[in-house]
């Protein structure tokens, strides 16, 4: 069952996250040391000073409900999508996947320069992956990238879509890849931004992987040790970390901000690539929908399921691969194609994790190329 729906937030929830915003406190930091032990403390009272009295969430509920906004109902579960048909006289059916610390507003500005080109148009499907936005939080074992990929073949079917395309960067990559493997025969083509964190090459007998190779799993390795305090977090102890970042509004945004502003490729200030209003739409939707434990115990979930590709479950399906520059860490073309059937390969000069938000014009146009390309 689908059944269209207006995004209408009441306004007690809003009216109760300013009462929070005005009562926290705050806490002190290093001076001088910027954002090298986590969210500037400056920067976040500022934001919070915008937050409060400038940031107007109606505004972000307007944009999102000019396009269409469905909850569907798959074996159960309800599913949060977004579809636009496209304006072209043929349009590729397409479905994208976001990740984490973002949500479906990840790709709201791809939506026009995807669906409006009468040549390369494309019947967009952006769904909230479960446990994130306006989707159903899920509190059984067992919700991660495969599961959602069985869900996300059903909404295809369900609206009609026998073929179709996927893309995908972070969670959004282990969707898209999860989709090619267990559905070949529906799937046009895989274009990533993103290689799934929990991928797996298996060797064939007395097989080795190259310098080139080990050296990438060295600098993954290290990359990870300075950086990834907050991926062991999440992977382990997501419930410990929920009980402060649903409840406290500041402690929720330093959280997300800190990696939007780490991941970005935003030469040491974030307006550079992103607005306070960009920010704090994608804060507020985790805060009104109260999603951050459901949406970090995805890390654990994933990792009990690594995608194992090998020999006999290598990825057939054609592969675009647009690798931006500050996406780190990002493997080697050569670990890659150990899985992956790819058919284009795009370096960018510039860019980092959120190529739909930082390099919009520059990522449609990789997936208009690609899946011109393939087809």
């Amino acid at each position: 069952m689908i059944k269209k729906i207006v995004i209408e937030i009441a306004q007690s929830h809003l009216d109760d996250l300013k009462s929070k915003l005005r009562l926290t406190r705050w806490t002190d930091e290093i001076e001088g040391s910027g954002w090298n032990y986590g969210a500037n403390l400056n920067y976040m009272k500022e934001l919070s000073d915008y937050w409060l009295n400038y940031f107007d969430w109606r505004k972000t509920e307007s944009e999102i409900n000019k396009y269409g906004n469905f909850i569907a109902t798959i074996d159960e579960y309800k599913i949060h999508f977004l579809h636009i048909k496209g304006k072209g006289v043929k349009s590729i059916p397409l479905i994208i996947t976001h990740g984490w610390p973002t949500s479906f507003l990840e790709m709201m500005k791809l939506i026009p320069l995807l669906t409006e080109n009468k040549d390369h148009s494309f019947d967009l499907v952006i769904p909230s992956m479960m446990g994130y936005g306006f989707s159903e939080k899920i509190t059984q074992p067992g919700c991660n990238v495969v599961f959602m990929a069985e869900l996300w073949h059903k909404l295809m079917t369900e609206l009609g879509y026998e073929k179709y395309g996927v893309q995908g960067g972070d969670f959004g990559s282990g969707v898209s890849t999860s989709l090619a493997m267990k559905y070949p025969e529906h799937i046009i083509g895989i274009h990533l931004n993103y290689i799934p964190g929990t991928y797996v090459p298996v060797l064939e007998e007395n097989e080795e992987f190259t310098k080139e190779e080990n050296d990438y799993l060295d600098y993954e390795e290290a990359w990870y040790s300075k950086e990834g305090g907050y991926s062991l977090q999440q992977n382990t102890k997501p419930l410990t970390l929920a009980y402060g970042l649903n409840d406290s509004p500041i402690g929720l945004c330093a959280w997300i901000v800190e990696k939007m502003h780490g991941w970005a490729d935003c030469n040491g200030y974030i307006g550079n690539v992103f607005t306070m209003d960009e920010l704090l739409s994608n804060v507020t939707l985790y805060w009104i929908t109260q999603t951050i434990h459901s949406s970090i115990r995805l890390y654990g979930e994933n990792n009990k399921v690594p995608l194992t590709i090998g020999k006999d479950s290598h990825i057939n399906i054609p592969t675009g691969i647009a690798h931006f520059l500050h996406e780190e860490p990002f493997p080697p073309r050569i670990f890659i194609e150990r899985g992956y059937n790819i058919q284009h390969w795009t370096e960018f000069p510039s860019g980092g994790h959120f190529p739909a938000m930082e390099k919009t014009d520059l990522l449609a146009e990789d997936i208009v190329t690609f899946f011109n390309k393939i087809l």
